[in-house]
């Protein structure tokens, strides 16, 4: 009997200790949780090239503002015709750190992510919403250089050109194909409009601010504009909510206009206007019926 117990124990002790074993060296713990860091400061796969390109800057970063050899961005915010509206001034030593990027870095239709998320994992140090190619089945899209559609709805369309030496053009899709674009030079290629300014000139007619019913009227805004070659500036318009109006089209043209824009142009707006900033998100972005960012297919930024 003491024999039969003897080897009971010693069967439980010799289970007990594989346990353990494989407890400790084997075994996958459900406690263990991958933590991965965002923002354009945390460590990344992409930390080595962006220590690489920034290791012989000086930056100086502010809650409004990064400055570095390559990269000037200051962001203020103002008060114009009851609407909050936000300009990031925008100066590049070189066109490559102006961006663009897909939502989970796939290009295709209906594909979404928050603004924010897309620039965090890109490390973008400002983001703003882009045109929301993957809404439609239509439109030229060239993004840092790369061709991914080249058809177009209709004779009116309006494309925004950024060239590699840093210039900005309007086009009608109709007057030239996307392939000659890329062989002219053109390395982001933006579908979505109106054109607001052209060669120092507002391109938009006035139109009734009250009419909501329409994409003209008041709305929540984003929009793109070159003051030069490598000078640039991002703006966001807050509307939809009690504290901001929103612009027109010609009242969004003027601003950007009256900040010295020779070139600019309308970007998807609504409940997709967002802007990034220093690892958040600056503005009140909301459709009207609920406040927070709307999913998008893609983004403008810039960063290394």
């Amino acid at each position: 009997m003491k024999k039969y117990w003897n080897l009971i124990y010693g069967m439980t002790l010799a289970i007990f200790t594989i346990f353990v074993l494989l407890k400790v060296f084997v075994l996958p713990s459900k406690g263990n949780v991958k933590v991965e860091t965002a923002g354009i400061y945390s460590q990344s796969e992409n930390t080595e090239e962006n220590e690489m390109d920034t290791e012989n800057s000086s930056v100086l970063i502010t809650n409004d503002s990064f400055d570095d050899d390559n990269i000037h961005v200051k962001l203020k915010q103002e008060r114009i015709a009851d609407t909050d509206v936000y300009f990031v001034d925008i100066q590049l030593s070189s066109i490559q750190y102006l961006k663009a990027a897909f939502a989970k870095n796939t290009y295709g239709r209906n594909i979404n992510e928050p603004t924010s998320k897309i620039a965090e994992e890109h490390g973008a140090i400002v983001a703003i919403n882009g045109d929301f190619y993957g809404f439609r089945d239509y439109g030229y899209v060239i993004r840092n250089g790369v061709l991914y559609r080249s058809n177009y709805k209709n004779d009116t369309e309006q494309v925004f050109a950024i060239y590699d030496d840093g210039r900005c053009e309007t086009f009608l899709s109709k007057d030239i194909s996307a392939q000659q674009l890329m062989d002219n030079g053109v390395i982001q290629m933006l579908s979505f409009g109106p054109a607001l300014v052209e060669n120092g000139v507002v391109t938009v007619q006035e139109s009734d601010p009250d009419d909501l019913e329409t994409i003209a009227g008041r709305n929540p805004r984003t929009a793109i504009g070159m003051i030069e070659p490598l000078h640039y500036v991002f703006v966001v318009v807050d509307g939809r909510n009690r504290e901001s109006a929103g612009y027109t089209f010609y009242e969004l043209a003027n601003v950007m206009l009256d900040y010295g824009c020779i070139e600019a142009y309308n970007l998807d707006g609504g409940g997709s206007s967002t802007l990034y900033f220093n690892g958040k998100v600056i503005n009140t972005p909301t459709d009207g019926i609920t406040v927070g960012e709307r999913e998008v297919s893609d983004i403008v930024y810039i960063g290394y």
